[in-house]
């Protein structure tokens, strides 16, 4: 009897040994899930835009998009989640050029037309380098860029914003950092000792100076809405909330009266000023 259980007890902890070294060397592919193909373009929703090629500090070939808009109020330069790729976004790039914003959308390293593979950093020089094309390239003063991150775009969204000087920060269904994340979905595991990434949304949300737009759903069954109101109590002021409903990656589908309005009292405020 006790012979048996040792063994079953070797076995359970040689099963929990495996798979504590597979979450270690497969993280990346848990973190990033790129689209190559580009499955449609803006053009397709009646959008004029201009495809764009640029190069990020370390050498990597990037492309996005430039969708400009009709009496603008400011370039918004989105940040998307870490899913697909920039074709995938295509119902949010016209709310906001409704919204009198004109887009600069680009693909992560790895993703879409971008070369390269993704990483932790890279993903930072990407934003980076995407904010940079908009202040060279197209001549924008930093006042008058809104940086937007969803979900995973979230983190990039706030260091970029947290190192330069936009006219505001919106950021949606983010988590606090993958850490806290995987400590939901992997309770069982030491997962900040295996943890090789970081995107600590809400280290870098506290060292932004300016305004802040949090949005989540209450409704989210991703990334718990718990993460959304600790990222806005992080925050420094000016800052608002917005809660919505609906899944992770539904509330423009879901209930676009609400969204639109939340976003567009949010841009009153401090982008009309």
């Amino acid at each position: 009897m006790w012979h048996l259980t040792g063994t079953i007890a070797a076995i359970a902890a040689g099963g929990y040994i495996v798979f504590a070294i597979m979450l270690y060397i497969m993280q990346s592919r848990f973190i990033y899930i790129p689209t190559a193909k580009i499955e449609a373009d803006p053009g397709n929703i009646g959008l004029e835009f201009e495809n764009v090629d640029f190069v990020a500090s370390d050498s990597v070939t990037l492309n996005g998009w430039f969708i400009p808009a009709e009496n603008e109020r400011a370039v918004l330069l989105f940040c998307h989640g870490n899913a697909g790729n920039i074709s995938h976004r295509l119902e949010s790039i016209q709310l906001f050029n409704r919204l009198g914003l004109s887009v600069f959308i680009f693909d992560y390293r790895g993703y879409g037309r971008s070369g390269g593979k993704p990483t932790e950093e890279g993903t930072h020089l990407d934003a980076t380098a995407a904010w940079q094309w908009l202040v060279r390239e197209k001549q924008y003063a930093p006042d008058k860029i809104v940086i937007f991150g969803r979900s995973f775009g979230g983190a990039a969204a706030a260091r970029l914003a947290s190192e330069t000087n936009p006219r505001a920060l919106i950021v949606e269904s983010a988590f606090t950092s993958i850490e806290d994340m995987a400590s939901k979905l992997y309770p069982y595991m030491p997962v900040r000792l295996l943890g090789r990434f970081h995107y600590g949304t809400i280290d870098y949300i506290r060292r932004v100076k300016c305004p802040v737009l949090i949005i989540h759903s209450t409704d989210d069954e991703l990334v718990p809405y718990s993460h959304g109101r600790r990222l806005y109590e992080a925050a420094g002021q000016p800052k608002e909330f917005l809660e919505i409903s609906g899944g992770h990656n539904r509330a423009i589908i879901d209930i676009p009266g609400k969204y639109t309005q939340g976003l567009d009292s949010f841009l009153i405020r401090y982008i009309n000023n």
